[in-house]
């Protein structure tokens, strides 16, 4: 009698101690629910890490930093870990910034970015795939969990996504985002997160993120342009010449691209021989990208100027007709029309117009400016995307 009381006193004690351990573990849908809590609380945080991106040749990292406060105002950095450049996009009462400080070059516009897109750093993107992904798988890993879920980026190469989660703050501790054949595309680990952060008053304000940085780690403007790569083409033409249906001369026009002066050969130059221009432009490269949409072709490369700076323009003609012009600009600011934040990845891009577009974007010192009239926009991030790791020609 005593035995069987001994033993059923162990099976009641080991009962015990397993509903107890059950009783921590938590499934999906209620770390949905906190998910949901956390992001509804509209609580500041900031973070650090890196991100990989292996959409070109050669992987590339970026040192990222992220803000954000109460007020939905946001702070993003990223630096080339390579070339250390960086740029940095900022929203605050007054609109989105897009920054390139070594440039002293600035884009101010109105966009209700991020809402309206996710952003593989961001809290808020990554809690939002999750609870709106009903098929997530979930799985955990001693103090992380784990959800696999479908991606919702504006590069349609993106289409799911790994996410791990500390398990006492929910913190993002990792993401992988895959293509179709699961190749791992974009990897971001973050070494440091801090929920309920405080900033200085002046923290996502554009004249302190223009100036308040450290300068010795970039290059100056003299060693960017030293790159000694020959531009193809010895024609020059007018800025205002430029049609956004691929870069087609267009006469009518008489107003020239984004409101600049260019500089056209005079009567009777030789174009054959090295101007001024041309001799500015071989400094600059020529970046070409390593994809065209199907049934496209170069037409021609030309070297120009815009305002006083060299640049060179690439046409493409075919299936869509588009046009790539690459100058490295003299600082500036710049007030676009309502435009849309473009995540390339590699740096942050601005898409504006409607019938007509534009995207621009700055990297490694080279300002980009793809036009088009029927290219459409996710064909037009691949382009841009197929500049990065690109040496000048």
């Amino acid at each position: 009698m005593r035995r069987v009381t001994w033993v059923v006193a162990v099976v009641m004690c080991l009962a015990l101690v397993l509903a107890g351990c059950g009783m921590g573990k938590k499934d999906a849908g209620s770390i949905v629910k906190d998910l949901d809590h956390v992001i509804s609380k509209s609580g500041s945080y900031q973070a650090s890490g890196s991100m990989i991106l292996n959409t070109g040749q050669q992987p590339q990292e970026y040192q990222v930093e992220v803000a954000y406060s109460p007020d939905h105002f946001y702070r993003i950095s990223l630096t080339n870990a390579g070339k250390d450049v960086t740029q940095i996009v900022l929203r605050n009462e007054e609109g989105v910034f897009v920054l390139t400080p070594h440039l002293k070059k600035s884009f101010r516009f109105q966009s209700d970015w991020p809402e309206n897109q996710g952003q593989v750093y961001l809290f808020q993107s990554l809690a939002k795939s999750i609870i709106a992904d009903k098929d997530r798988q979930f799985t955990t890993d001693n103090d992380t969990y784990v959800f696999d879920v479908a991606a919702n980026y504006q590069n349609e190469q993106l289409s799911r996504q790994k996410i791990w989660l500390n398990k006492k703050t929910l913190a993002p501790k990792q993401v992988q985002v895959s293509d179709a054949n699961h190749n791992v595309l974009v990897q971001v680990n973050f070494t440091s997160f801090e929920f309920d952060a405080k900033f200085d008053k002046d923290f996502f304000q554009m004249e302190r993120n223009m100036t308040s940085w450290n300068l010795k780690t970039l290059p100056t403007m003299a060693e960017a342009a030293d790159a000694d790569h020959p531009a193809a083409g010895g024609k020059s033409v007018t800025d205002k010449n430029l049609s956004a249906t691929g870069g087609q001369s267009d006469q009518a026009a008489g107003q020239a691209q984004d409101g600049q002066k260019a500089t056209a050969a005079k009567p009777g130059t030789d174009t054959t021989k090295p101007t001024a221009a041309a001799s500015k432009a071989q400094s600059i490269g020529i970046i070409e990208p390593s994809y065209l949409p199907k049934d496209v072709v170069k037409q021609d490369i030309t070297d120009m100027k815009l305002s006083e700076d060299a640049a060179v323009l690439l046409r493409y003609k075919g299936k869509y007709n588009f046009s790539l012009i690459e100058v490295r600009p003299q600082a500036k600011s710049v007030s676009l029309q309502p435009g849309t934040i473009v995540d390339l990845g590699f740096t942050i891009g601005v898409l504006t117009g409607d019938e007509k577009k534009t995207l621009t974007w700055t990297n490694d010192g080279v300002e980009f400016r793809l036009a088009t009239g029927d290219l459409p926009t996710n064909e037009m991030i691949k382009v841009a995307m197929a500049t990065e790791g690109q040496s000048g020609k």
